[in-house]
């Protein structure tokens, strides 16, 4: 892609044509090296047009019904006047490295919803249960207008934090329960909420969240609140019939408010640039290993000692990169 149709893509993403952002997207995910150096000419074109939308990261446990929430969240959004966008980042087959991507087709309104735009992505091999370009596709829809950007993480682990690592704001859905689930989804994810939301409190199950709701909100007086001057509030919700809905937009509102004034949110997001960049050294150098022409064959020799056991692992890794940066390895 020339200087000029970097231009132009560039160009009609500010104009908000929707095919454009598809397209910025496509090209930002892309793996191929000449796709890359265009991707960052694009990126360095469109931020400073970005930074103007609230970022929420929203994770969950499995069947807590993430997509029917983010639909009635999403609409409720664009009915108050914003523009929505929604990335949802669907887990990869380790064998095939295949994706569903279903989750544009589980959010059937919001996805015809001019206000709104859906843009399903593989997580890949990118641990967090988000994608390895999702900040950047986050700053391409911002440069697009949408101003409420929601990011949902492929579900509830160990690893499953990393979404609270670029957003403003970190959503917790949870199923009425309680105490028990509390133990089971660990309480380092609890500990990075700004809100919490007991989701499915509609019919028979009304009653139980609510008591889940007051186990929860008991948790959290023992943990410390994951951003300052902020009480993380625990409610319930029902995506089904929308209850709540409205209330967890008032939420996140109030959430941007105290932390714009309170000057927590710039300085979240110069501390989140931050860790992106030293995010970007580490993969760019293991990829720059990976690739090196001169490292083929003893990648290959060192990857089959260690599984034979005839090498460690640390002794392996210290002579790859020993050889890689050309020094001694002694």
């Amino acid at each position: 892609m020339s200087e000029m149709k970097v231009d132009q893509l560039a160009d009609a993403v500010l104009s908000g044509q929707r095919r454009a952002l598809a397209r910025a997207i496509t090209l930002i995910e892309s793996t191929r090296a000449d796709h890359r150096e265009e991707a960052d000419r694009l990126l360095e074109k469109l931020m400073p047009h970005a930074g103007n939308s609230i970022r929420v990261g929203i994770s969950g446990v499995p069947g807590v019904g993430k997509s029917t929430f983010i639909e009635a969240f999403g609409n409720h959004v664009v009915d108050q006047g914003h523009r929505i966008a929604v990335l949802a980042v669907d887990p990869s087959s380790k064998r095939s490295g295949g994706s569903i991507l279903g989750d544009k087709t589980r959010m059937e309104t919001l996805s015809r919803n001019p206000g709104a735009f859906i843009r399903p992505s593989p997580a890949g091999r990118t641990l967090g249960g988000v994608a390895r370009r999702t900040r950047e596709t986050m700053l391409i829809c911002e440069a697009a207008g949408f101003d409420v950007v929601l990011v949902e993480t492929v579900g509830v682990g160990q690893s499953e934090t990393a979404v609270a690592e670029m957003t403003d704001m970190f959503l917790l859905l949870l199923l009425p329960g309680g105490g028990d689930e509390l133990q089971g989804i660990k309480k380092g994810i609890v500990e990075l909420a700004d809100m919490i939301l007991v989701n499915k409190a509609d019919g028979d199950m009304e009653k139980p969240a609510r008591r889940s709701v007051a186990e929860y909100r008991n948790a959290l007086h023992m943990l410390r609140p994951a951003t300052m001057d902020w009480k993380v509030p625990v409610q319930t919700c029902s995506a089904l019939t929308s209850a709540g809905v409205d209330a967890a937009w008032d939420q996140v509102e109030a959430f941007r408010d105290v932390m714009t004034q309170a000057g927590h949110l710039q300085a979240r997001r110069e501390a989140q640039s931050q860790d992106w960049m030293w995010t970007e050294i580490s993969e760019g150098l293991i990829q720059r290993l990976r690739d090196d022409p001169d490292l083929q064959d003893l990648l290959r020799t060192s990857e089959q000692a260690v599984r034979d056991g005839r090498q460690s692992p640390v002794t392996a890794a210290r002579h790859l990169i020993s050889r890689f940066l050309k020094v001694d390895p002694s």
